[in-house]
């Protein structure tokens, strides 16, 4: 019995679910398609660091023997659909069944549970074993009802896995987190790893040609594009972070540098999402090099608390919350992103490096994201929908399972604390001490009000008034609130005056 092995874009991996027990006769077929290229309208170098990372796993698995059906995006009968070609294939090989790895977002996932019915033709759906938690684990790992902690969780997954764990049974250095740790402004002189490059290869020049051509009015550049896009690729990119950035990684994984988009951070997150490396081959790599003496505790810890913690919780989080969680908005934000977003022209030198450095290399690291872009559209009451969207469309390691979560629970609040402990909202002041943005920005980081006041800082203070009513019970902002309640009542209607002005200046054309 012939079957063909549905082989997404997410799922560049020899050893996924879909491809085990191949058998004579059955295909697998991969597919560029429109629909996902253009549903959100992604970021030019995701489209083709995808599109040529498929061509090379379709590729080498020919060179592995497999019998391979490859749909390129300009092919001439291209449906520009999942399920106009999956059809397409069973009518092409006459097979007698499909088998294909449960989808990571809500949408394909719906889209393969109606394709037995649509299609005629027995599908059968499993489990993606790629990751570390099994959906249906999850609320067991995460501790069940009532809040959902993912200290709570990444304490288990480190119990169950053995990662960064004695021989009694208890955490490596007594400690299950060392974040205190790592959280330390880089000093100017420290110097940088030389990090590897990728010049494209045939194929990737032939991809990058189809996206300038079919995708050139999309968001971001390709010049310079050097990603690792294969296998080995990959492989090679994880044991130089291991080697050379993973040692003080730790340390600096909160800093920023303006110029310096990655500094020690490992820009792997795009090559796990898309399957050309597992979770658990890059905690097994870190893991060694501290039993071996060469990266510190506080670093392998962080690094592994980001992919078998935070990731996997993430993951957990969505599929236990949708179809509907992306709808959340239990702060009532509604203003529409401002334009800048899109094209960089801002006075605010943190959000003109991190929106400049996003549409150069579709990459910015977690503080970024979260602490300069996602704290500004919480300060200013972005609507979820529109910051959801961007995340999605700019980075090029997004996927709506990994992205909605962070947005609507981490950096926006939207779901009214499911996981995270408090808003994570900051004045100027954090980003003064993490970054040299401020050095460079022609507002005074000091200034709470004035034309020359941080705009940070007094929308800060706009927020933390503005939402009094639904976060003074929040142990965690108590002492935010005390302050609050001390300030001068005038100083206060100052600030939000000027916060309230800030903020219907902001341009919103609403035609990107």
């Amino acid at each position: 019995m012939a079957r063909l092995r549905v082989i997404l874009g997410d799922q560049l991996s020899r050893d996924i679910s879909s491809l085990k027990d191949m058998g004579d006769g059955d295909v697998v077929l991969m597919m560029e398609v429109a629909d996902e290229a253009t549903y959100v309208r992604h970021h030019q170098r995701k489209i083709a660091f995808l599109f040529s990372a498929m061509r090379h796993f379709a590729t080498e698995l020919r060179q592995d023997g497999v019998s391979v059906d490859y749909v390129p995006l300009d092919a001439p009968d291209n449906s520009g659909s999942f399920t106009g070609e999956v059809r397409r294939a069973i009518e092409r090989h006459a097979v007698d069944g499909v088998v294909v790895t449960e989808a990571g977002e809500w949408r394909v996932e719906s889209m393969l549970e109606g394709w037995s019915t649509l299609l005629d033709c027995p599908v059968d759906i499993r489990p993606d074993d790629r990751f570390l938690c099994a959906r249906d684990a999850f609320e067991d790992v995460s501790g069940g009802q009532g809040k959902l902690l993912m200290e709570t969780f990444y304490r288990r997954m480190r119990e169950r896995t053995g990662y960064l764990m004695d021989l009694s049974g208890k955490p490596e250095g007594g400690r299950w987190n060392f974040d205190a740790d790592n959280r330390e402004p880089l000093p100017e002189s420290f110097a940088l790893p030389d990090r590897p490059s990728y010049p494209p290869d045939g194929c990737t020049q032939e991809v990058l040609a189809l996206v300038r051509e079919r995708f050139g009015n999309h968001f971001g550049s390709l010049d310079g594009f050097d990603y690792p896009v294969t296998r080995a690729q990959a492989l090679g990119y994880l044991r130089w972070f291991v080697d050379a950035a993973l040692p003080s990684f730790g340390t600096y994984q909160d800093a920023m540098r303006q110029g310096q988009p990655l500094l020690f951070h490992s820009h792997l997150s795009g090559l796990i999402n898309c399957g050309l490396l597992s979770p658990a081959e890059c905690c097994g790599m870190a893991e060694a090099a501290y039993r071996s003496g060469d990266a510190p505790l506080n670093a392998v810890e962080g690094f592994i608390r980001q992919i078998i913690g935070w990731r996997e919780f993430i993951r957990g989080i969505y599929w236990s919350q949708m179809p509907h969680y992306g709808e959340k908005n239990a702060l009532k934000a509604e203003r529409r992103l401002p334009d800048f977003f899109w094209t960089g022209q801002t006075d605010l030198n943190c959000l003109r490096q991190c929106i400049e450095e996003t549409r150069d290399n579709a990459y910015a690291h977690h503080i970024q994201r979260l602490m300069v872009l996602g704290n500004f559209c919480l300060l200013a009451a972005i609507a979820p929908a529109d910051v959801q969207e961007w995340y999605l469309v700019v980075y090029h390691d997004a996927y709506e399972w990994v992205e909605m979560p962070n947005v609507v629970g981490m950096i926006l609040h939207a779901d009214g604390g499911l996981f995270a402990t408090k808003p994570y909202a900051a004045s100027g002041n954090y980003i003064n001490r993490m970054s040299d943005y401020c050095g460079n920005c022609r507002y005074d980081v000091k200034q709470r009000t004035g034309p020359d006041a941080c705009p940070f800082n007094y929308l800060y203070w706009d927020f933390v008034a503005r939402n009094a009513e639904r976060l003074k019970g929040n142990r965690r902002m108590s002492r935010t609130y005390a302050t609050l309640a001390r300030m001068d009542e005038g100083k206060v209607a100052e600030m939000r005056s000027q916060a309230d002005a800030f903020l219907e200046s902001l341009p919103n054309s609403g035609d990107y």
